[in-house]
């Protein structure tokens, strides 16, 4: 299962974002990247993207997922686009989680955006 460099930070997004690394796992999920926002980003503190092979196993890797961050506790999950399930978010506030069919993630290509390098301060100038 991939695991977070140095999983940090709060109790609770490190209880999240192990329940959804192995709730993607044990459905199946394919391709999971799981990247450490914190410092990059005020929308959580973790992104996770991962690929189902067709609509069908989209919305079932989805289903599976709110219902393993529900057993969990984690409340106030917002869910996007379960029912053309070409592309889900589901955020739970500290790990917001991308599953998309296999083209639409190499479309949009969120990883590498959120993976770039910091950019120095002098070049922002």
């Amino acid at each position: 299962m991939p695991s977070p460099a140095g999983i940090s930070g709060n109790d609770t997004a490190s209880r999240a974002i192990k329940t959804v690394l192995a709730s993607l796992e044990d459905s199946k999920a394919e391709n999971i990247v799981s990247i450490d926002i914190q410092g990059k980003s005020s929308l959580g503190d973790y992104m996770v993207v991962a690929s189902g092979r067709s609509h069908r196993h989209v919305a079932a890797v989805a289903d599976q997922l709110l219902k393993a961050l529900k057993d969990a506790g984690i409340g106030q999950v917002r869910v996007e686009g379960l029912s053309g399930a070409d592309w889900v978010l589901i955020d739970s506030g500290d790990v917001i989680v991308h599953v998309f069919r296999p083209e639409i993630r190499e479309f949009y290509n969120l990883e590498k955006m959120w993976q770039a390098p910091d950019l120095e301060e002098e070049t922002l100038h």
